[in-house]
């Protein structure tokens, strides 16, 4: 099973597609809580250079609350992280696969709520 949800935008600058991502997750109810510029970090922490690789942090607030309150530990694996990386020919945008993380927890109405979260994730970067 895979596990991302996966676009390249082909000839396209790292940060267009940075804001058109953020765009398309807003548009499904998504909004980014947490952002880490890997390249940033491992440039101070281990002063070495790598291509744009960036991490949103997106939660569905709706879907969140409805996860958690089944299942109150599931926070530990929240929210659903999106990396954008530059690759050769353009950009890549991965998007977790919820359903994918979810395995590990025995909970169908979870897992329900996974799908819901993957789909709408998925229209998501169709839509970059």
């Amino acid at each position: 099973m895979d596990y991302t949800i996966n676009r390249v935008i082909a000839d396209a600058d790292f940060d267009a597609v940075d804001t058109r991502t953020r765009a398309a997750l807003a548009a499904h109810g998504f909004g980014v809580l947490t952002e880490i510029d890997v390249k940033a970090t491992m440039k101070k922490k281990l002063d070495v250079e790598m291509p744009p690789y960036r991490i949103l942090g997106a939660c569905n607030p709706k879907m969140a609350y409805q996860a958690i309150g089944m299942e109150p530990r599931v926070g530990a694996m929240l929210p659903c992280n999106v990396i954008l990386r530059k690759v050769e020919g353009g950009v890549e945008v991965s998007a977790i696969d919820p359903v994918a993380s979810m395995q590990a927890i025995d909970n169908s109405g979870l897992h329900a709520v996974a799908g819901q979260v993957r789909d709408l994730l998925a229209k998501a970067v169709a839509a970059i």
